[in-house]
């Protein structure tokens, strides 16, 4: 029997492979320490808990409108009419399974056969897989940490075509944490109504940022920004809701949400209604427990970038926003552990998972093999514990 070759070429997710890993073993009663998880350790703050089980007493059990309740959407638009300056109509948002299913259908609406899809290396996992399942083309760009890791305007010159359709965008970044400033945007912008394409400004960690850096959503530098970008966000992040899968996207062409919602409308339909009513009050309701864990993030992040510059070896530059750090390991390839080589990232994390416990993700997830990334996600007890074995694990390479 012959298989999809399409399905064939796209790369299983490593930092989801991590992550299940690393419950498998501590299921087993392994001491691991893991700092894969793209998630909030906090649970679900109990308002939104609340609203949650009152949705359900009050029969919210149904199926909804396949593009999301109407309530929800107004909330989206109350949000970025607040946060972000921006002013949309309930026709120009949708609401999906998460912003991963957002992106999904937005590469599904605008994208032909043989179109380039612009972006950074390193890159989230899954964007790259994204174009290719719905027949577009990944075109990278290398970054350079001494930059932020951040592409430039001389970089879009130099990679875009006849076939660009559109860029992509995520400020702050995951892995690297980079923030883009507002400059850096209006170019970008200016970049994108030069060329006539889209922009795709995924901005799911928009809250989590540190010190004096701000959040600017592209959308807002101007109407042709306006008009051209597809914004996407969602509650994972933000609310410590990654279980719940809700995610949202708004755009100004009203045309590519209604594409949008029709792809999903013959996909997975409506995302969960319980899900959904939770989340009109996670935008709407009190804010406090955003703003304590952001704090907690900062602490972490601080711990975690000053004890890994303080080890021999390796180095890492502080995230702007996120809750992840990117370490360089490149000192460390070729030498070996433990009789074993390092060749890349990925035998640097699975022999520091082997012989060490603790799990970080390999940057050849997200293109760069010399790096490896830690997520500061996770408890400060657990960040001392893992780095302080990660110095331990850096000590014995020779």
């Amino acid at each position: 029997m012959i298989l999809s070759n399409k399905a064939k070429n796209i790369s299983p997710s490593l930092t989801l492979a991590i992550t299940a890993k690393v419950k498998e073993m501590k299921k087993n009663g392994i001491d691991v320490i893991g700092f894969g998880a793209g998630e909030p350790d906090f649970n679900t703050p109990e308002n939104i808990q609340i609203a949650a089980k009152e949705a359900m007493e009050n029969g919210f059990t149904k199926y909804t409108a396949a593009s999301g309740i109407i309530e929800l959407k107004r909330a989206v638009a109350n949000k970025f009419r607040n946060d972000n300056n921006l002013t949309y109509d309930v026709s120009q948002i949708i609401i999906s399974n998460g912003a991963k299913q957002c992106l999904h259908d937005v590469f599904q609406a605008i994208l032909n056969p043989k179109d380039e899809v612009i972006m950074a290396r390193p890159y989230w996992v899954t964007y790259p897989e994204l174009v290719k399942i719905c027949d577009g083309t990944p075109v990278i760009i290398n970054t350079d940490e001494k930059n932020s890791f951040k592409f430039t305007i001389e970089d879009l010159n130099k990679v875009v075509t006849s076939n660009t359709k559109a860029i992509l965008l995520n400020s702050p970044n995951n892995p690297t944490g980079t923030v883009y400033s507002k400059e850096e945007i209006k170019n970008i912008a200016e970049f994108a109504k030069e060329h006539d394409i889209f922009i795709i400004s995924d901005e799911i960690y928009e809250k989590l940022i540190y010190g004096d850096f701000k959040h600017i959503s592209i959308a807002s530098i101007s109407e042709d920004a306006f008009n051209r970008t597809i914004v996407i966000n969602g509650m994972s992040k933000t609310y410590a809701m990654t279980g719940w899968r809700v995610g949202y996207a708004a755009s100004g062409n009203t045309e590519v949400i209604k594409l949008m919602s029709n792809i999903q409308g013959h996909t997975t339909a409506n995302p969960n209604s319980i899900a959904q009513y939770a989340s009109v009050e996670a935008l709407n309701g009190d804010q406090s427990s955003v703003e304590f864990m952001i704090s907690q993030f900062k602490d972490r992040r601080n711990y975690m970038v000053d004890k890994i510059n303080s080890i021999d070896s390796v180095s890492c530059t502080k995230p702007e926003g996120a809750f992840y750090v990117m370490m360089n390991i490149s000192k460390l390839i070729g030498k070996k552990a433990n009789g074993h080589t390092i060749n890349n990232s990925i035998d640097f994390s699975q022999i520091l998972l082997d012989e060490d416990k603790v799990a970080v993700v390999p940057g050849d997830a997200f293109g760069v093999s010399q790096y490896v990334r830690l997520s500061y996600a996770t408890s400060m007890e657990n960040i001392k514990t893992g780095l302080e074995r990660i110095h331990s694990f850096i000590n014995k390479i020779n």
